[in-house]
């Protein structure tokens, strides 16, 4: 709590994590300290959320927190306490069915979580207690136990490797489980405890582990193992690669010893099971504005109703009808409550506008629907035996709303399949071998780099990574044979490459023992190298190192990253020699990294190595710390040279750039890599055309100005006016179009949009003058990006005046920021690991799948998810119209016109199926038509069919039918000659007749808006039609004994028996349909003649004008 408060009150003070020490095997570290007990959380995982005791109360609050549940639950009050015309019944069995329905699912889905907690709980561990091996159940594990996990088990909990059957301290796991990674990976026990493979020894252990609270990033561990013998503490760093995970699976290791150090719901996966944040799509703000407009029409009808009754009533001779058995205590209690009761019965009568059922059948539309992304064989990769993933059903009709992509680069754009192509050694060009005179793109000044340049060079590419040997069989990630039986893997396709590199030239890397490094060189010679530190790569400092020792005890420092990074720490003198081949390769759209050495003398190696390990051992600011020290220890560096990797094209990225712009959406490429490796991939993905004028508002352009603020501003200012103010003003072009004629692309680095987003009055209006010059550019370029700079920049664009829908889409980790802020995230299931998929909304094999899932489900899915909310309304509509006209024909008396049986299962039997079907399998555009032509995504674009505009035609198209159907049949029901025996039909007759009408319409509506049919569409159609005529004559045919009145008894029957009746009906459905079916004719007879002039163009005729009559065949009812 005092921390806390003084994190408040002191916000400029160290930010300080909480820590936890753990005691091995539950022994105090040293004879004369106290032990003391410390309560940590038990290992039982509870993954389910309710009990057997609070399903029921849990799961209603949960329900009836939704508005329009607790709006139907207030209706179904009002009908049990006041008088109203209408049973509980109409509304409590609709409401009754939704909730049932939503907690049986949440139930069995809850029930299989509980199964699942239990298995896992209840399983049989094996712990280490007094130098003997003890079962136990897992959840019974508590921190602080040793734990034995042998081969192919999963770990219980979060373990510190103490030691394995390795005879190094090493062992192999997969994560797949955790993130979906299937290549094995390395674990490390200290140096320390990597020999205790006997119980005695583990038994004898003394230590303690200090380390931080429990934090759900699975890549990221602080902690420190103290070892106490012979009256002396020694501490050993700790990180995550000595953490193995709960859940993950012990390979290749015949068993482990591991200390558990976070237990049950204090793990990392379980600390996982929490959710991203829940992202609203712009269809459900659209639903909730339409809900708003029809709760007002209700408020509208039960006011006009209710003011109207009682102006009726003020004539003596009109009084409350007898038929409503109204008592004489409330005939005479005050006017108000009289007033207020009639109010709240006419909400009753009418609450039927509002679709109930909508939301269910949205709901199950989204989750049956995204199975058909899964299912699609067309985004399957065979290179990776997956599919298209769908992490949340949410969003399917978002993916046909896009206007800005945003796409990381190298995995996404491209292979991530890194190609050795070249290297420069002291400003010599290399390609195929070291021997001879070597190439050059600069001034030649030498013939040849010194002999022993080339093998510093060389022994710096096969020392300066993270790589590992494995067996074939244990990996299918980044790899590459290195011998007969071995590979090549790393985190880093990179590494590989340049590994490789050395091993073309004569230098091979041939794995690590004892941490000795070995490299056979050209010689056939294997040369040992101690390792001594590994100074990690991360993506601020934008380079890495090592540390090793020659068998001469000489000690060197390789390093190797970005020229940026690489070029202020070396010496100056050096620098041009190597950066005419960085810039040439650069432009060639290789990847570029500088190789740099130093050798360190023994004294100064004691001093960095103090310096690295207090650092390491650090438990607050760890990383801040490790920072600091990298940075003193890469200064003053020799430059070795530089190396090429080419890094392909995805298959058709191209063409699918290509096809995203010629749907009006705005590409954005987001990348860490140099500007010129960026902008040639740029060019060969077709993001920049050779017609395409570059804008630049780089770091090279403020250059030589004392003020870069004011560099900036003249830059912004002169492009502003260029792009903005003397932009033609064309009337009528597409929204999205470009500045007039001419295609701008702007580019940008890291440094320069510090400038823009830095957070003081001036940049506020920087910012906004480059959101205006963004804005008309066809395409944006941002290099030198890191992580967060990303996901600042689609949070800029994503908050823009009218806030435009965005998307992004990466494969690594330095990509979860940005896709987690954008309104839809696409994960690539690629070679930097599965981060980026795991926090993605969909995640796909490559990126050409991102065309179709766009182009050709993300139409679909919005145009039939904006159907299905107009139909709703549409019907809802249709439906309680003649309700509300009815009561002008009977007294304002609240009469209903339809059985209570009827109110009931409209929405839920007569009418629901149909549409359900339409919205899961609607193809109103084949699927190759959609992706051949990108332009009709355009149609679709701004919510276009759930705007006002669509939205009232829908509602005078409810209006005009409802009208139709209660006029209609009350100018039929006028003929005296419908019976043949001359009586007239009554009260329930007239409703019936009206429903019939209504149900058969709306269900002919949605067959006529129906342009792909299947057999499935046939069956919930007719079958619906023959369902409701079968229980309407089931329900009218029996005395229902617990019915107080049979009022529908032979009803339909008897309309049945009236053949002018049934006639009138048919006309009736024609008529309320003829709007549509001449929309559907003049559609045709539109589509037709635009076929017959495609096949006879004239002479004059433009291939712009051709395609524009083409995707004009696709229309929709309120552009006709």
């Amino acid at each position: 709590m005092f921390r806390l408060v003084c994190s408040q009150l002191c916000p400029g003070e160290e930010k300080r994590v909480g820590t936890r020490t753990v005691y091995v095997g539950h022994r105090p570290a040293a004879d004369t300290e106290a032990y003391v007990a410390t309560k940590f959380c038990d290992n039982r995982i509870v993954s389910s959320k309710y009990t057997v005791w609070n399903f029921i109360p849990k799961n209603l609050f949960e329900q009836f927190r939704r508005i329009a549940n607790f709006y139907f639950l207030i209706i179904f009050l009002v009908q049990a306490i006041v008088d109203t015309p209408t049973s509980p019944v109409t509304s409590g069995l609709p409401l009754f069915f939704v909730i049932t329905v939503t907690a049986i699912k949440q139930g069995y889905e809850d029930w299989l979580r509980h199964r699942a907690d239990h298995e896992v709980n209840k399983s049989i561990v094996y712990v280490i207690e007094k130098s003997k091996c003890v079962k136990k159940e897992c959840e019974k594990i508590k921190v602080g136990d040793i734990v034995e996990v042998r081969e192919n088990e999963t770990f219980p909990c979060d373990l510190i490797l103490l030691s394995s059957s390795c005879s190094d301290g090493t062992c192999s796991v997969t994560t797949a489980s955790l993130d979906g990674e299937s290549n094995f990976k390395t674990y490390y026990a200290i140096r320390e405890t990597a020999t205790m493979c006997t119980y005695d020894a583990i038994e004898a252990l003394a230590a303690t582990i200090e380390c931080e609270q429990p934090q759900p990033d699975l890549y990221k561990f602080v902690g420190r193992m103290n070892v106490y013998a012979n009256q002396e503490v020694k501490a050993w760093s700790l990180g995550p690669e000595n953490l193995l995970l709960k859940g993950a699976t012990l390979k290749n290791t015949k068993k482990i010893y591991g200390v558990a150090v976070y237990t049950g719901m204090e793990t990392k996966m379980a600390l996982n099971y929490q959710g991203k944040s829940q992202k609203r799509s712009a269809v459900e703000k659209s639903i909730n504005a339409f809900l708003i407009v029809y709760l007002c029409i209700l408020v509208s009808k039960a006011t006009i109703c209710t003011t109207l009754k009682y102006v009726w009533q003020n004539n003596p001779a009109n009084d409350e009808p007898w038929y409503n058995e109204k008592t004489r205590k409330e005939k005479e209690s005050f006017r108000i409550i009289k007033i207020f009761t009639d109010f709240l019965s006419f909400m009753v009568l009418f609450n039927f506008i509002i679709p109930v059922s909508m939301y269910v059948t949205v709901e199950m539309q989204k989750f049956l629907g995204s199975f058909f992304i899964s299912w699609d064989r067309e985004m399957y990769d065979k290179e990776i035996n997956e599919g298209a993933l769908v992490n949340t059903s949410d969003l399917n009709e978002e993916l046909g709303q896009v206007e800005y992509v945003f796409t990381d680069k190298t995995g996404t754009l491209t292979e991530n399949t890194m190609e050795f192509i070249e290297c420069c050694i002291d400003g010599h060009k290399y390609k195929d071998s070291v021997d001879g005179l070597s190439e050059t793109d600069g001034p030649v000044y030498f013939s040849k780099a010194t002999k022993e340049l080339e093998e510093l060079f060389l022994l710096a590419l096969s020392l300066c990574h993270t790589v590992q040997i494995k067996e074939e069989c244990e990996t299918d990630g980044p790899r590459d044979l290195v011998k007969d039986n071995g590979v090549y893997i790393s985190s880093s396709p990179d590494e590989i490459a340049l590994v490789n590199g050395a091993m073309k030239f004569g230098f091979t890397y041939m794995g690590i023992e004892n941490d000795f490094m070995k490299v056979k060189n050209q010689k056939d010679e294997i040369e040992r190298y101690q390792l001594l530190h590994v100074l990690n790569f991360d993506p601020v400092r934008r380079r890495m190192s090592v540390l090793v020792k020659a068998n001469t005890g000489k000690i060197f420092l390789f390093c190797k990253g970005a020229d940026s990074s690489m070029f202020p720490r070396v010496a100056q003198d050096q620098v041009a020699r190597v950066k005419v081949h960085v810039e040439q390769n650069a432009l060639d759209g290789y990847r570029t990294l500088c190789v740099a050495f130093k050798e360190i003398d023994q004294e100064n190696y004691e001093n960095i190595n103090k310096q690295l390990e207090e650092a390491k051992i650090a438990l607050q600011d760890r990383e801040e710390k490790l920072a600091k020290v990298f940075d003193d220890i890469e200064a003053d560096m020799h430059l070795l040279g530089a190396t090429a990797v080419e890094d392909r094209l995805q298959e058709d990225a191209a063409e699918t750039i290509e096809s995203l712009h010629a749907a009006g959406m705005k590409v954005w490429v987001l990348t860490g890599d140099k500007l010129e490796t960026a902008k040639a991939t740029c060019y060969a993905c077709r993001l920049f055309q050779n017609t395409t004028e570059l804008l630049e508002l780089t770091t090279k352009n403020l250059e030589g100005h004392e003020r870069k603020e004011d560099r900036l501003q003249e830059l912004l200012m002169d492009y502003h006016r260029k792009l903005v103010q003397e932009a033609p003003k064309i009337k009528g072009v597409i929204k999205r179009s470009w500045t007039g004629n001419q295609d701008y692309g702007l580019i940008i680095d890291g440094s320069t949009l510090s400038l823009i987003l830095n957070s003081n009055c001036s940049s506020s209006h920087y910012k906004n003058i480059f959101l205006q010059i963004c804005q008309k550019c066809s395409a944006v370029l941002c290099c030198r990006m890191a992580p967060l700079q990303k996901a600042q920049i689609v949070k800029m664009v994503k908050n823009t005046k009218g806030n435009p829908i965005t998307l992004s889409v990466g494969d690594g980790a330095n990509d979860v920021s940005m896709i987690l802020e954008a309104h839809v995230g696409i994960g690539i299931k690629g070679k930097e690991g599965r981060q980026a998929a795991r926090n993605s909304d969909y995640a796909v094999p490559k990126f050409k799948h991102l065309k179709k899932l766009l182009l050709a489900h993300g139409h679909l899915y919005y145009v039939r998810i904006a159907h299905l909310v107009q139909y709703f309304f549409y019907k809802n509509l249709c439906f309680i119209l003649p309700q509300f006209l009815y009561q002008f024909f009977c007294g304002f008396s609240q009469q209903p016109l339809y059985d209570a049986a009827y109110l009931t299962m409209y929405n839920i039997c007569f009418t629901s199926m149909p549409i359900l079907a339409y919205s899961l399998l609607e193809q109103h555009i084949s699927i190759e038509t959609l992706i051949t032509n990108p332009k009709l995504y355009m149609r679709i674009s701004a919510n276009a069919m759930l705007q006002w505009g669509p939205f009232i035609y829908w509602t005078l198209l409810g209006a005009f039918e409802g009208l139709v159907f209660f006029f209609g049949t009350y100018f039929l029901f006028q003929n005296p000659t419908l019976e043949g025996n001359g009586q007239v039909f009554g009260n329930w007759s007239f409703g019936t007749t009206i429903f019939t009408i209504l149900v058969f319409t709306v269900t002919f509506k949605l067959a006529l808006d129906t342009r792909y049919w299947t057999w499935m569409n046939h069956l919930v159609i007719w079958g619906s039609l023959a369902f409701y005529v079968i229980f309407s004559l089931f329900w009218g045919g029996i005395i229902w004994p617990f019915l107080k009145q049979q009022r529908m008894y032979s009803v339909f029957s008897h309309i049945l028996t009236s053949v002018l009746l049934w006639l009138g009906i048919i006309l009736l459905i024609f008529v309320s349909l003829y709007p549509e079916i001449l929309l559907i004719v003049l559609r045709n007879l539109k589509s037709s003649s635009q076929k017959v002039a495609k096949r006879l163009p004239s002479s004059g005729t433009s291939t712009i004008f051709m395609l524009s009559q083409t995707s004009s065949n696709h229309s929709f009812p309120w552009n006709d």
